[in-house]
């Protein structure tokens, strides 16, 4: 028995606002536009860059979220199977691929296509001394595990005659277990 498999997955912006109809039936259909980019270097090495545009339509529910939420520039993610039509008209005979959606994702928080920065925390250090519990075991100051600096927050633990770097978050004596 053969298989065949009619799968289509697109990450795109949208090239318009969706267009939303409805049948005779009061069944929704949506069609829109999806611009996908690829870019390559040529045999001279220059960057090319080239656009596609994908024809998409979606029926029922879906249809109507896409008119709801969907807008020109949005980023999306769509899921589908493709489709060609084709009818005549007047003696000329026409042909159109599109991509009928079943699933539709928005992958970006803003309608306008562009992505605004997002504004950079600003914390304040504080530094921390680790309590001390013993005269045995008093907080010095280490080498920290991966910048070689030292570290007020770090203190050596020994144990067995091994001596190990415990973080104040990783300390076993800490644990409620």
């Amino acid at each position: 028995m053969s298989r065949s498999l009619n799968k289509v997955q697109l990450i795109g912006r949208l090239g318009g606002d969706p267009e939303l109809k409805y049948t005779q039936a009061g069944m929704a259909r949506v069609s829109f536009s999806v611009a996908t980019d690829r870019s390559w270097q040529d045999k001279e090495g220059n960057r090319r860059d080239e656009t596609d545009w994908h024809a998409i339509i979606a029926w029922d529910k879906l249809a109507e979220t896409c008119a709801n939420y969907l807008s020109k520039g949005r980023l999306v993610y769509i899921e589908g199977r493709l489709q060609t039509r084709s009818w005549e008209f007047e003696g000329k005979t026409g042909t159109k691929t599109e991509i009928v959606a079943q699933n539709m994702l928005i992958l970006d928080s803003k309608g306008n296509g562009v992505a605004e920065p997002t504004p950079e925390p600003e914390y304040t250090p504080v530094e921390v001394q680790a309590p001390v519990r013993s005269a045995s075991r008093q907080a010095t100051p280490t080498t920290g595990r991966a910048s070689g600096v030292p570290s007020s927050s770090a203190r050596t633990s020994s144990s067995a005659g091994r001596t190990m770097v415990v973080d104040p978050e990783d300390d076993p004596e800490d644990l409620p277990f």
